[in-house]
């Protein structure tokens, strides 16, 4: 990999356009949608559409048959804007880059974002009270698929930008304000499992005693994994933790757990087919993960999910699915694992691909959502009926998750077959906007009050 230590130009950017405010009532008003009607799918969505999937709602595999269904992804149309709940405005906040991917805030208020498909990190900087950047820098480049980004220590002063990246962790000295590294990156991580899923995302704990490393599964569903004896399994698991995967899928399905300087390696929770999103609650410091759930099992299941992830807890995958659901694939391959499985938070719209998830701790939107998370859904292939292409609000009262989720931002979806719009990273910003990224057409979104 290379550093190119001269600020790059200033990104093509487009002017603020004055965000198009709609109510986004749904036609069930503010009820919330369970049972069969929670699964649903795009034409039903609409900021303040609550729903709620429970355990139980969920329909027997192959009850509907698997189907490819991709989007075509297209130019965001004339007039087409995202629609956000009524008081809030969203407006185009950069364009022009390379596969955006995870944004990350830095304490002083720079935006670092992760361009995935052009191997390199892009920091903006926006000036107090100004709604698009003043200014754009490459921090660094040539990457392999770059995602996770993190800073350490946490805190107000950090020593060093942390970027995860398909087969490493790699990080880079750093003082508030740089825009540009100003040394060659030291891989921290150096041997991440690779192929399959790549995105890798990185957190550190509030005290900066444990890094988190997600990864995820090289398969759908661990097929090809051969079967190990009781035996096996009991050795393999006092080695690796509870529901731990091996062969071509050892190290993966998993969030993994490291000292800052990527010693003292293991396995933090297993059975988590792909975390792709990583995030610390900033009131109660638990990890939560945006995962995505595995394929073939029929338009409505497995649900997606956007969790809290607990230190050697296992989440099913590829044995089990939300709690002790056997998948058909593999009956009868695990059954010391039943009654094991931690069911997870909040269970999202089967296919719905969560990507990026954030907690809300910023004092701009209205006291109602402070404390809330939001994570962002980058839409389904897997599935007869489209789902997802929006970002959802997670509903928390009192610390704690209540299993509803919310519509906050839709409009991404032109017909059956069209899409403008993948989101995929989320952050606050320093002035408490939110800041969303798409990967279809390479954007940046601002949505904050009016």
């Amino acid at each position: 990999m290379f550093i190119l230590r001269i600020a790059f130009a200033m990104l093509l950017s487009a002017p603020v356009i004055a965000g198009i405010v709609h109510s986004g009532e749904a036609q069930e008003g503010n009820g919330i949608l369970t049972g069969a009607a929670a699964f649903g799918n795009w034409r039903d969505d609409a900021p303040g559409l609550r729903r709620l999937i429970r355990p139980g709602d969920l329909p027997a595999p192959g009850a509907t048959r698997s189907v490819g269904n991709g989007a075509d992804i297209v130019a965001r149309p004339d007039g087409a804007w995202p629609i956000v709940p009524q008081g809030f405005e969203v407006n185009l906040f950069a364009r022009g880059l390379a596969g955006p991917r995870t944004i990350r805030v830095a304490p002083n208020g720079d935006i670092f974002v992760a361009e995935s498909a052009g191997g390199r990190i892009r920091v903006f900087r926006v000036e107090d009270g100004a709604g698009e950047p003043s200014q754009s820098s490459l921090f660094a480049a040539g990457f392999d698929r770059p995602f996770g980004i993190a800073f350490y220590p946490p805190g107000p002063e950090p020593r060093y930008v942390y970027v995860a990246q398909s087969n490493a962790v790699i990080r880079f000295p750093y003082r508030s304000g740089d825009l540009e590294a100003s040394e060659r990156g030291e891989v921290i991580v150096g041997d991440l499992p690779t192929g399959g899923h790549w995105t890798r995302d990185i957190a550190f704990s509030q005290d900066g005693t444990r890094m988190f490393v997600s990864v995820g599964s090289a398969s759908n569903v661990a097929q090809g994994m051969r079967r190990f004896s009781a035996s096996d399994i009991a050795d393999h698991q006092a080695r690796h933790g509870l529901g731990a995967a091996w062969g071509g899928e050892r190290d993966r399905g998993a969030v993994l757990v490291f000292n800052p300087d990527g010693g003292e390696r293991r396995i933090f929770a297993a059975g988590i087919r792909n975390c792709s999103g990583l995030t610390i609650q900033p009131r109660s410091g638990d990890l939560w993960c945006a995962t995505n759930e595995r394929d073939g099992l029929g338009d409505n299941l497995p649900p997606d999910y956007l969790s809290r992830i607990g230190d050697g807890k296992f989440y099913g995958w590829p044995w089990y699915y939300i709690g002790d659901n056997e998948d058909p694939r593999h009956r009868g391959a695990r059954p010391d694992l039943a009654g094991k499985v931690t069911v997870p938070d909040v269970l999202v719209q089967p296919h719905s691909a969560p990507l990026g998830i954030v907690f809300y701790d910023g004092e701009a939107f209205p006291e109602a959502y402070h404390g809330d998370g939001f994570a962002t859904l980058r839409g389904s292939w897997n599935r007869g009926t489209r789902t997802g292409y929006k970002i959802v609000r997670i509903i928390v009262e009192d610390g704690v998750p209540t299993g509803e989720y919310e519509d906050f931002m839709t409009g991404f979806v032109i017909d059956n077959e069209n899409v403008w719009a993948r989101p995929v990273g989320i952050a606050v910003a320093m002035d408490g906007a939110l800041l969303v990224s798409e990967d279809g057409n390479d954007t940046i979104w601002r949505v904050a009050p009016r």
